[in-house]
């Protein structure tokens, strides 16, 4: 086993495709061609964007998952208490929630960004995935995507919180807090923020469904899956 493991690591720091391919050859269900062991990357990220990224394009998809809800900015915290002491929790709430559909609206787009990244992995992007962290697939997905989908979700989040009435929401949540005597006056833009939470809200979903697959042989729901991270479950 040790010499498995040394072998491995001296194969994924200087061996090329064909080196590595004959390591995984000798490993125990090894094998696989390097056009498997991509395809079997794929539909792991592909099952991370149809399995969870996708719920969160659902109405409260955002706002009632505590693992990516939106919640306000730290300079916004004294807005979100300072209503609720007053007993305008209801609004505090609404205000919030806008924030998150949003999110949802934005997150619909990123479907074909996501699918183009997915196509273009290699056989050296593959084996660096298969062999590295929990989460190695979901931040190679990130590196290559985290640009565009700023791009596409910034302008939808924007018009969104004019079509749900956030901005409408957030001038009369404002407002009142700003009347409040003594308190230190707020005007922000929170398209930026939005954009950023919603971004970390989706590779945090791609995350949960990569790591599940790596753990639980259960999830590996094809019989290419269940090859591929089987080379895992070795290193």
């Amino acid at each position: 086993m040790v010499k498995r493991i040394l072998v491995l690591i001296v194969a994924i720091q200087f061996a090329g495709c064909a080196e590595l391919q004959n390591v995984v050859n000798n490993l125990p269900g090894g094998g696989l061609s390097e056009a498997q062991i991509g395809n079997g990357l794929r539909q792991a990220l592909d099952n991370g964007i149809q399995n969870q990224v996708s719920k969160l394009t659902s109405q409260d998809g955002f706002y009632r998952n505590e693992l990516v809800k939106i919640l306000l900015p730290e300079e916004l915290q004294a807005v979100d208490n300072g209503l609720r002491r007053l007993g305008l929790s209801n609004l505090a709430d609404e205000g919030i929630k806008v924030l998150n559909r949003a999110a949802e609206d934005a997150v619909k787009t990123a479907t074909p960004i996501f699918v183009n990244a997915v196509k273009g992995i290699t056989f050296n992007d593959a084996k660096n995935i298969l062999l590295g962290a929990n989460n190695a697939a979901t931040n190679y997905l990130q590196a290559k995507t985290q640009q565009n989908l700023y791009q596409s979700f910034n302008p939808v989040i924007e018009a969104s919180f004019s079509k749900v009435g956030a901005d409408k929401v957030w001038n009369n949540l404002i407002t009142r807090y700003n009347s409040i005597p003594f308190v230190n006056k707020v005007n922000p833009d929170l398209t930026d923020y939005v954009t950023s939470q919603a971004l970390k809200g989706v590779f945090t979903m791609i995350e949960v469904e990569e790591i599940g697959i790596r753990e639980k042989v259960g999830l590996r729901n094809t019989a290419l899956l269940r090859q591929v991270f089987a080379l895992q479950d070795k290193k």
